[in-house]
């Protein structure tokens, strides 16, 4: 249980986030029973700025993201418990649905 990190593009290997770091990133998210996608800030062409490590994001992000560096593109696959849990979220997520996020970390502010 928890998150599984699956690199598809490597970073730069150096620089990686810390707990407290304003991070800017890419990501799409789909559930992992069917790959419905529910989210995603590439369609919207704006990226999602976020804190990392202070509850800002799901646990899943706050653990996953933080194993990334500088530039990589990975998927992040997540199981409810450190996603929504059983209260789902937003009638797009269902309880106790696990998660995958296609994720690209842009900028380390």
């Amino acid at each position: 249980m928890g998150v599984t990190k699956e690199t598809r593009s490597a970073g730069d290997g150096r620089t990686f986030p810390k707990k407290g770091d304003n991070l800017t990133m890419h990501y799409t998210g789909t559930l992992a029973s069917n790959g419905q996608k529910f989210d995603s800030s590439v369609d919207r062409g704006r990226p999602f700025q976020f804190q990392i490590g202070v509850g800002q994001v799901i646990k899943g992000w706050d653990e996953g993201v933080m194993q990334m560096s500088l530039g990589e593109k990975a998927l992040l696959k997540i199981t409810s418990d450190f996603g929504y849990g059983a209260r789902g979220a937003g009638g797009v997520i269902p309880p106790n649905a696990d998660l995958n996020f296609e994720v690209e970390l842009l900028k380390i502010n």
